[in-house]
């Protein structure tokens, strides 16, 4: 099976560009079914063929000598460059400007003059973490895929006035998805960092879609805070280079701490800027206003996970370093701020942001810490978030189209009129805080990893986890509260929707049941061969969780016909009630009876908690940076 790693790699990279290119020159929607499905089909079978290499900690590595490839690769990077330039001279973005202008001249200058000799034995590898990535990439960037096209036929019904581009909207997601292969299975350093600036350009251009005055500024935040980490990037590869002569991946992890630590620090930086840690995250708390599908796709499967993906490959030269204690302090800010955001916020879209950011900084702790511990907790948190939080994206955007509105104060009842779409988003909110899913697991593992590495961190780490507590019970109180007659408002979405959200509902629950075996195949074997060491659950513990998976998952079941059994009684407002019985006679008028959750704005108040946190992840990131070049 080795000897097809090579043709399977290509494949995975390049059948996703062809889909786009399919998808660009298509000017008959209706024809988006008939080779969308199939490619998604394709796509999936091809990521799950990876699971038959027989893999254990040692990766493959792929030669892909072809000459041609970087210099199309730079070809193409100039030519970007240039459009994004003349982009941000329209717009008069002098930040955008300038970083464009830096990074192309520096890149430039690179190639044409040391970097000219830069020569990597092996382009491409495969181990088992990258598996792990192309998986997500592959099964739940092909979902959302899969769940777009009907999407954005029913997006463009209620918005009239955005022009519509769906040819460049479902060509850019397959191209963002090509690229999110090439990242994860890139060894050499110059072919990571062109599938990482190809990330951005979709994104931008994505975020961007509706071509309002608020989604282009969005767009360009996102570019500005992205072109910034890709600037890094590139410093830190012609550093690395320079004082070891070296562009490999594999090769930069295993070489002296002391040669390799500012290189380390400078793309632990673009990692940290791609997964909107603070002081970056307020670009994808704005990538907030593109449809569903892209915040699905920037928030779950992709473009996030190549930020964590990338800071965690470096946890064996961050543990035990004051870089990767200041590593750490970015991600447990991240955590403690976003999570405390989360309790303030009413949209729905904002708390998924929100808790995305909150989530991937746990990531980046366990990454600093370094740990084998922590590394295992790490890899199991973008296992589960990814799923889980892509059904929560999909289920938002279908309850927006259906009602109108993504404001929890507006879910009320929503078990009733909109029982299907309710379920879903019950289990997708349980796989992120109820035990036993796989978020809480994972929690419970970097705790364990925490404590060990520092007890003042993990006071923290569990005040974070109490907010996520209750803004999640907040949410799932809405959706079950009934306070009067609904009628079932539920219609029949696009196959594409349902099959989608229903996939990742049965896979959230799937993969918490299948946790220990997909720790014991995939997850141990990598980090035991980094470390020599796991972390290893006991049976009994396994057991429990079993059984506890099992009675949790009757819980959203019962609500499956759950409108035909309520009836409703006039609530006991002291004989006050007026009409419908929803309605009180008070001292002045007659009002409305009203259930609202507390949000305890002054307490938590997104404004002032985000200063705090962009000052914290200013200090830390001038640490790391400033420590990484001592």
């Amino acid at each position: 099976m080795q000897n097809h790693v090579p043709f399977l790699l290509y494949s995975l990279m390049l059948f996703p560009l062809a889909i786009a290119v399919l998808s660009l020159i298509n000017r008959w929607p209706g024809l988006f079914k008939k080779f969308i499905y199939p490619a998604v089909i394709v796509l999936i079978a091809g990521s799950l063929a990876l699971l038959a290499i027989p893999l254990k900690g040692t990766p493959i590595f792929v030669a892909a000598d072809f000459s041609w490839v970087e210099q199309a690769m730079l070809v193409i990077e100039v030519l970007l460059a240039v459009y994004l330039l003349w982009l941000a001279l329209k717009r008069k973005d002098l930040i955008v400007t300038a970083l464009l202008v830096v990074q192309t001249s520096i890149l430039l200058f690179f190639h044409f003059g040391a970097g000219h000799h830069a020569h990597a034995e092996a382009n491409l590898f495969l181990d088992l973490f990258s598996v792990i990535m192309a998986l997500i990439i592959g099964v739940i960037g092909s979902l959302i895929a899969m769940y777009a096209v009907g999407y954005m036929e029913d997006f463009h019904e209620h918005h009239a006035e955005v022009k519509d581009r769906r040819p460049l909207f479902l060509g850019l997601i397959f191209i963002f998805l090509s690229a999110m292969f090439g990242v994860c299975f890139s060894n050499n350093l110059m072919w990571l960092l062109f599938f990482w600036e190809i990330t951005t350009v979709c994104s931008f251009l994505l975020i961007g879609y509706k071509g309002d005055e608020q989604s282009i500024t969005n767009s360009f935040l996102a570019l500005r805070w992205n072109l910034l980490g890709g600037l890094a990037f590139l410093l830190g590869i012609v550093i690395l280079f320079k004082n070891c002569h070296t562009i490999e991946l594999n090769q930069m992890m295993t070489l002296s701490k002391s040669l390799v630590m500012l290189p380390v620090a400078l793309l632990c930086f673009a990692g940290i800027t791609k997964s909107a840690q603070l002081p970056c995250s307020s670009w994808l708390v704005g990538a907030m206003v593109a449809p569903t599908p892209v915040s699905a796709l920037l928030h779950s499967s992709t473009m996030v996970k190549a930020g964590v993906y990338l800071v965690l490959r470096f946890a064996g030269q961050l543990g035990g370093t004051t870089l990767g204690l200041f590593v750490a302090m970015i991600g447990l800010a991240t955590f403690l701020i976003g999570s405390f955001i989360c309790i303030s916020q009413n949209d729905g879209k904002k708390i998924l942001a929100y808790s995305t950011i909150a989530n991937l900084g746990l990531i980046i702790l366990c990454a600093g810490v370094g740990t084998y511990e922590a590394v295992w907790a790490g890899i199991l948190l973008i296992i589960f978030h990814a799923i889980a939080k892509g059904l929560l994206f999909l289920c938002v955007g279908a309850i927006e189209h259906q009602t109108g509105s993504r404001q929890v104060e507006d879910m009320t009842g929503l078990i009733v009129r909109l029982p299907k779409i309710a379920v879903m988003l019950q289990i997708g909110i349980a796989g992120m805080f109820l035990a036993p899913f796989g978020m809480l697991i994972s929690k419970w593992a970097v705790l364990r990893a925490i404590v060990d590495f520092s007890p003042f961190m993990a006071v923290f780490l569990i005040f974070g986890s109490a907010a996520t507590l209750f803004f999640w019970v907040k949410w799932i109180g809405k959706i079950l509260i009934v306070d009067r007659v609904y009628e079932k408002i539920e219609t029949r979405l696009p196959s594409g929707q349902m099959i989608a959200m229903g996939t990742l509902s049965v896979l959230t629950v799937l993969i918490c049941g299948c946790f220990a075996v997909v720790a014991h195949y995939m997850i141990d074997p990598y980090v035991a061969a980094i470390y020599g060491n796991v972390t290893v659950l006991s049976q009994g513990n396994v057991v429990v969780m079993g059984i506890m998976l099992l009675m949790v998952c009757l819980f959203p079941v019962t609500f499956l016909d759950y409108g035909s059994g309520v009836k409703m009684a006039d609530p006991y407002l002291g004989g006050a009630n007026v009409g419908t019985g929803n309605q009180y006679r008070g001292a002045l008028a007659v009002k409305d009876m009203e259930m609202k959750n507390y949000y305890l704005d002054d307490y938590f108040n997104e404004g002032r908690l985000m200063t705090l946190g962009v000052m914290l992840g200013v200090i830390f990131s001038l640490g790391l940076i400033v420590w990484g070049g001592m």
